[in-house]
């Protein structure tokens, strides 16, 4: 009778193996082995924690077996877990210092407590290998976008069951005044999977640009096939967005495609941000074009690019300023983010009152400069003239050109052009040698007495101090910070010095104090210019491919405004 109940209790034990692993999705070996942990954990407590004791669940009978593990030893130390040589020949003939013995123990007969422990290593066990089998699963799956089950909301974080695994929404993750309740369904971004102390976490998120990216390629065919491909997304969740797109085939409008009959892909999208406002806008390889399309449903004037400092000025006619800006700045901030360049956005009254300041500072110079007076010198800036040095070494029939003036004016302009100029140099000279600048250092490409005296302002009085110097160090750099470029100056500021002038001019004073060969720097001014020349291929191959599908400014921005939903 004893024998049934012991075969019964066996089988029952395998059945509650199979029945776990198949709930948490382990493997059986698994579920086995955390029972082996507990039965082991129960035998110390029953027979001493000083014993090395090891159990054994056989997966087909469900027989326990128990042994006590003893080493051979010469001289025994510790009874517990040791044996002498003599004492292990009596139980193998075998035996051999260093070997290890198995000395089963009889059944354990769990009682109340023990069972209790057993149960708790048990439950331990499977939650930790549910919990790996759960980061094996999801850790290469970030990046994909998944539908859950919610589960509740704690703090404003939102706990989601995905069936096999548990993730969370944080409350910056989640739309604004978006709320859940218990059963409601859910499509999240899975954007990072990672291991903490309490085990395995699933981050998702509905606010992330990939996520709407992945929205659209869901409801537009030709973005899953990739005829039409998302170049950039910026969103404002919630509230706001812009999405550019472009299409490898000419027949088909990447916008429309977007957009769909009577709105509806677009709608689909827009439904489950819950109303967020989407522009679809037009990509273009130009930056120019690319920046008015997305500035749209504002119509630009005229566009100037800084592409060192990758920043963009904007010419708006007066009445379309606030919606090129938008509410609180959202418009031309989410262009900016489109695109990556810093916009700044002017009126024409702006653009007419600036173009006059420096009108005025221009001719204010050439007043000081030639002594000559204010209807003269304006003349000049009105034809184009900037600086003191333009007038001085143009042709003199330029000038003698200009209405109003002939060749003895011009003459005697460009002489007292020279003479200021001469002048200039010469206190530039005399204050950069009490600098304690050398002269070596005028030898260097690009190097003029206005920048040696900056150069000695700066503590760059020789050519080792102009070795040691970075390219930023002279032109200053960008520091992207909360999506916007923070600039720092350069020792070079307002010289209008290029970065390609300011890189000649430190290897040029690396090659003259040795630190580097000429054949050092031309070898790797020859690999840029390959490097350089091959990328322009590349580019102007890409042009060629997209020549028939580009659109001009406006009908660019025109499109954009076309597929705002």
């Amino acid at each position: 009778m004893s024998e049934v109940g012991v075969s019964a209790n066996r089988l029952e034990l395998l059945q509650i193996a199979d029945a776990v692993a198949r709930e948490k999705s382990i493997d059986r070996e698994i579920v086995i082995q955390a029972m082996e942990d507990a039965v082991q954990k129960a035998a110390k407590s029953r027979y001493g924690s000083e014993n090395d004791i090891h159990a054994e669940i056989d997966p087909k009978t469900g027989e326990i077996r128990l042994m006590r593990v003893l080493e051979v030893v010469d001289a025994v130390e510790n009874e517990a877990t040791q044996i002498t040589l003599e004492d292990a020949k009596g139980r193998d003939k075998n035996a051999a210092i260093g070997d290890v013995l198995n000395e089963e123990l009889p059944p354990l007969d769990f009682g109340r407590v023990a069972a209790q422990n057993a149960k708790q290593v048990i439950v331990q066990k499977v939650r930790e290998a549910e919990r790996e089998r759960q980061f094996e699963e999801y850790k290469d799956r970030t990046g994909e976008i998944i539908n859950g089950t919610v589960k509740r909301e704690e703090h404003g974080h939102v706990i989601v069951d995905l069936g096999r695994g548990e993730a969370i929404v944080r409350r910056e993750e989640k739309l604004p005044r978006e709320s859940f309740r218990y059963g409601d369904r859910i499509r999240a971004l899975i954007f990072d999977v990672r291991q903490e102390q309490r085990g395995p976490q699933i981050f998702l998120s509905r606010t992330k640009p990939e996520f709407m990216a992945l929205l659209f390629k869901a409801e537009v065919p030709e973005i899953y096939d990739g005829i039409v491909e998302i170049k950039s997304v910026a969103r404002d969740p919630g509230s706001r967005a812009k999405i550019a797109v472009i299409s490898n085939d000419t027949a088909i409008d990447p916008v429309g495609a977007c957009v769909g009959m009577r709105g509806q892909r677009v709608q689909a999208v827009v439904n489950e941000l819950q109303g967020e406002k989407i522009d679809i806008i037009q990509w273009s390889p130009d930056a120019a074009t690319f920046i008015v399309n997305a500035l749209a449903p504002a119509e630009v004037v005229k566009v100037v690019l800084d592409e060192d400092a990758e920043r963009i000025e904007v010419v708006v006619p007066d009445d379309q300023l606030s919606l090129a800006i938008g509410r609180r700045g959202q418009n031309v901030r989410l262009a900016s983010q489109l695109t990556g360049w810093d916009i700044d956005i002017l009126t024409e009254a702006d653009e007419s009152e600036r173009r006059q300041k420096e009108f005025t500072e221009r001719s204010q110079t050439f007043m000081e400069s030639f002594d000559v007076d204010e209807v003269i010198a304006q003349l000049l800036a009105s034809e184009g003239f900037r600086t003191v040095e333009e007038v001085a070494y143009v042709e003199v029939e330029e000038v003698a050109a200009i209405e109003g003036f002939d060749t003895d004016t011009a003459q005697e302009i460009q002489a007292r052009a020279k003479d200021f100029i001469e002048q200039r140099e010469a206190k530039l000279q005399k204050k950069r040698k009490e600098l304690g600048v050398v002269d070596e250092l005028a030898m260097i490409p690009s190097v003029t007495s206005q920048i040696l005296v900056v150069f000695g302002e700066n503590d760059i009085k020789s050519i080792e101090d102009l070795a040691e110097c970075a390219t930023d160090d002279l032109l200053g750099w960008y520091e992207r910070k909360d999506g916007e470029s923070v600039r720092h100056e350069g020792i070079l500021d307002g010289h209008k010095i290029s970065r390609e002038e300011a890189e000649e001019m430190i290897m040029s004073a690396r090659v003259a104090a040795g630190w580097l060969s000429i054949e050092d720097v031309t070898g790797a001014t020859a690999e840029e210019e390959e490097a350089a020349e091959a990328e322009s291929d590349e580019g102007n191959a890409g042009d060629e491919q997209q020549s028939d599908g580009t659109e001009s400014a406006p009908e660019a921005a025109g499109a954009a405004a076309t597929g705002k939903a």
